[in-house]
């Protein structure tokens, strides 16, 4: 079993560990550490078991609220996953409203609808004389309008 030699509070001690823990033991005695350099700095030296005693409540004291966050997150995340499951309360579908369309249609007015009959009329009497003057043979029936 590896022994680790660890510094908490500018004080060193052998740490026993299982074999590949050893990084992690090190990373946690630096939080340790961490703490109780803190708890030096304000209240001075203190007997060993005091210190570690106090920097492993404080370090409790930080995992508690680091928990109750995660609890919180998990079960915000969860509420999160049901909605998406049960799917949208109602779904907005963006409906682009046309621009009313104004088609204008010509109004032709009664003096050139009369002027067009009146063309009308004449082609249809040229046409007639015309054919009048076509020898028999070349005479077709005329159209009947």
């Amino acid at each position: 079993m590896p022994q680790v030699e660890i510094v908490i509070g500018g004080r060193s001690f052998e740490v026993a560990c299982q074999p590949g823990e050893e990084p992690y033991l090190r990373s946690a005695a630096a939080m340790l550490d961490a703490e109780a350099s803190s708890l030096s700095e304000h209240m001075g030296r203190m007997p060993e078991g005091k210190m570690l005693l106090m920097a492993g409540l404080l370090l409790a004291d930080k995992t508690t609220g680091l928990e109750e966050r995660l609890r919180e997150s998990e079960a915000r995340a969860a509420e999160l996953e049901a909605r998406v499951k049960a799917g949208p309360e109602r779904i907005e579908i963006p409906v682009e409203v046309p621009v009313e369309v104004r088609v204008e249609v010509p109004v032709i007015p009664a003096e050139v609808r009369e002027l067009f009959a009146e063309v009308a009329d004449e082609a249809d009497a040229l046409s007639h004389a015309v054919r009048q003057l076509l020898p028999e043979a070349a005479r077709e029936p005329a159209p009947t309008t």
